[in-house]
């Protein structure tokens, strides 16, 4: 196991501030059996916006951690399912073309679940790939409308699914997602399902599905972080964390090799004079381990320092996009119009610092989403109510800074598509 422990001290809006950014990942030359995956992406209606966003980001992660000894394949499905990639080797040509048409899903109409996981479990288990179970992984809501819909069939199919060889698991998207559907389809398989209702929750949730699809190194990791001369600290990622006398533990779950796990720590300081002590614990092959893990202070500027600095301003992205969908929910449009400015701040930020480990791009289309649902939310309001229409500058400077090298009429998510 690879740990690392960095610590930047910066300012801070209420004075210095530390933040400590803690790694575990799997030594490259660990023992992994290849893996064989199809993923049946769902691009139905109901999940157009951000469950849609959230399921194709997801999937590219898988595709970027896959080695070439990996073999993926796409089926994607709304009112019919189609297996628009093969499953094959990930080699760098074809991780390309799988990015692509990633990059290119758009949302259709109906959803052929049972069908889908039928289908794509059948092209699973048509490739051998020597030492690799088949597996197919579902990234749905789990709201069929076409074709079988009752539970005792969900239930029917994962049972055929199981006994045919083929491990179900899935990823339910959304804040309306069914359960009991994809608990009946994933229970035979003994694998269980993972749900994200926003984009806080998917970088645990994917790291999750990675230790199950690619096989764990190590389980139940967790990160103690003793602090001294600090006013306060916080967890910033939304790992179960709890306070354990004058310390802090983090608990991260299983790490594989291809998915190393990251957790990110911040606090005041209370004085000039400052320490930090981190310690990991992780059960491997049976045995339950201890280690202290040296803390390398980094400057703000330094390539680390960047690093470490674009993880602490991408989780402030995703919370302020996660509270402007709540307050959409509650039906405060000015509280998510505020969330959604505080987002534009953090995406602009982002970008600024340039770290090539967090791309500020794949947040870009998923704030364009949010901003254009505001858009419509407030035409359907009373005059006073009538949203500022990404008036700050902020959103302009944001949006076309870290937009794609397309035509510029693509890069104004601030103009409604209405």
């Amino acid at each position: 196991m690879k740990q690392t422990a960095w610590a930047v001290e910066r300012d801070a809006e209420h004075g210095r501030e530390v933040l400590l950014l803690v790694t575990l990942e799997a030594d490259s030359d660990a023992p992994r059996a290849p893996v064989a995956i199809n993923l049946a992406l769902d691009r139905s209606a109901s999940m157009r916006g951000v469950p849609l966003l959230a399921a194709v980001q997801a999937a590219q992660t898988l595709v970027d951690r896959a080695s070439p000894r990996d073999y993926l394949g796409l089926l994607t499905f709304d009112a019919e399912p189609e297996q628009v990639l093969p499953m094959r080797a990930m080699e760098p040509n074809a991780k390309a073309q799988f990015l692509k048409v990633l990059s290119r899903l758009e949302s259709g109409e109906g959803t052929a679940l049972h069908e889908a996981v039928e289908r794509a479990a059948e092209a699973a288990r048509r490739v051998l790939v020597p030492g690799a179970r088949p597996q197919v992984l579902m990234l749905t809501d789990g709201e069929p409308s076409v074709g079988p819909s009752q539970l005792p069939d969900f239930k029917a199919l994962g049972a055929r699914v199981a006994e045919s060889g083929v491990m179900l698991h899935a990823l339910g998207l959304g804040r309306h997602y069914l359960p009991d559907i994809l608990e009946a389809l994933t229970s035979p398989s003994g694998t269980g399902f993972v749900h994200v209702d926003d984009p806080e929750g998917l970088p645990m949730a994917v790291g999750q599905l990675g230790a199950e699809l690619f096989g764990e190194v190590v389980s139940d990791a967790r990160v103690y972080v003793l602090p001294t001369g600090f006013a306060d600290l916080r967890c910033r990622h939304r790992y179960p964390a709890r306070v354990e006398g004058d310390a802090m533990s983090a608990t991260l779950g299983a790490v594989s090799q291809a998915f190393p796990r990251r957790v990110l720590f911040s606090g005041l300081l209370g004085s000039a004079e400052w320490n930090v002590g981190v310690s990991t614990s992780f059960t491997e092959h049976g045995d339950t381990r201890r280690i202290t893990v040296p803390v390398t202070r980094i400057l703000p500027e330094s390539d680390q320092g960047r690093y470490v600095r674009a993880v602490s301003a991408e989780l402030e992205l995703v919370a302020a996009e996660s509270a402007a969908w709540k307050a959409l929910g509650r039906r405060h449009q000015e509280s998510a119009e505020r969330a959604l400015e505080a987002a534009d701040m953090a995406l602009y930020k982002l970008a600024r610092l340039g770290a090539p480990e967090v791309p500020p791009q794949r947040h870009v289309e998923r704030l364009a989403d949010l901003r254009r649902f505001l858009e419509r939310r407030a035409n359907q309001q009373v005059p006073a109510l009538v949203m500022r229409r990404a008036h700050s500058e902020v959103s302009r400077i944001t949006m076309s800074r870290v937009g794609p090298a397309v035509p510029a009429p693509a890069l104004l998510p601030w103009k409604s598509e209405d």
